[in-house]
C-alpha cells in the first residue's frame, strides 16, 4: 500500500513543481480555462435551451416524449 502512495505522491509533485515553475505557461492555462468556461457555460445558455422543460409541464410528459423519440422508427 505504501508503494501506491509513493507513486501517487510522485505524480502529484511532478505536476505541482511543473506548474509552480512556469512563467508564461500560467497565462496560457488561464486563457484555456476562460475559453472552456465560455464554451461550456455561456454558449449553453444561449444556444442549448432546456427543450423538455419549456415544452412539457410534468416529468411524466417529458419521459413519454423521450421514450417516444427513442423508440420511434422513422418509416416516413
Amino acid at each position: 500500500m505504501q508503494k501506491g502512495r509513493n507513486i501517487l505522491s510522485k505524480i502529484f509533485y511532478f505536476y505541482y513543481d511543473g506548474f509552480r515553475s512556469m512563467t508564461w505557461g500560467k497565462n496560457i492555462w488561464l486563457i484555456i480555462l476562460i475559453k472552456l468556461f465560455i464554451m461550456f457555460a455561456v454558449l449553453k445558455l444561449f444556444f442549448f435551451p432546456d427543450f423538455l422543460k419549456t415544452n412539457f409541464d410534468t416529468d411524466e410528459q417529458r419521459s413519454d416524449y423521450v421514450i417516444e423519440q427513442l423508440t420511434n422508427t422513422s418509416d416516413e
